[in-house]
């Protein structure tokens, strides 16, 4: 239970960071903290099937980080097609 508060406060760090990384119109700051939980878990899985795992909380940051850069990225994509 508590690895889940965890994830949900590293994930809306990593929405920030992400959304300052990804320059451009955002999506808000709600917008860009719900991006940062699900790229969380989506940068977790990314490293694991690449055989990379993230120890410790800066870890773990640098991994949401890198997820939520790759869903931002993603959605901004998908929404430009």
């Amino acid at each position: 239970m508590f690895w889940l508060l965890w994830v949900i406060v590293i994930g809306i760090l990593a929405g920030w960071i992400a959304g300052k990384i990804m320059r451009g119109r955002g999506f808000g700051l709600l917008g860009d903290l719900i991006i940062g939980v699900i790229g969380s878990l989506l940068g977790g899985f990314v490293f694991g099937l690449i055989g990379l795992g993230a120890y410790g909380l800066i870890g773990r940051l640098v991994v949401a980080v890198a997820g939520a850069v790759i869903l931002l990225w993603l959605i901004r994509f998908i929404k430009k097609a």
